[in-house]
């Protein structure tokens, strides 16, 4: 399982969405990327592989920063999400 975890504009935490695959993770972090690229008032939909029905729209133009991670098994053991390890 892949963890996009974004940042966007005025909000103080990060929203995520887990994708099952490699490739669909990529696809969304590229489009993620390119509104931060661009700064683009185009509108960004996002569905989570995980939890189904969870789905999020936003305007790229809020993104101000995206990360995507491997999710490990085994609970505490897994890489903790962040840039900054405590």
């Amino acid at each position: 399982m892949f963890i996009l975890e974004f940042t966007l504009k005025n909000i103080p935490g990060t929203l995520s969405v887990q994708k099952k695959d490699a490739e669909a993770a990529e696809a969304a972090y590229q489009q993620l990327t390119n509104a931060l690229k661009t700064n683009s008032d185009q509108l960004i939909e996002l569905t989570c592989d995980h939890q189904t029905g969870k789905k999020i729209a936003v305007l790229g133009s809020s993104v101000i920063s995206v990360q995507m991670y491997e999710k490990t098994g085994g609970g505490a053991g897994g890489r903790a999400p962040g840039f900054f390890a405590a």
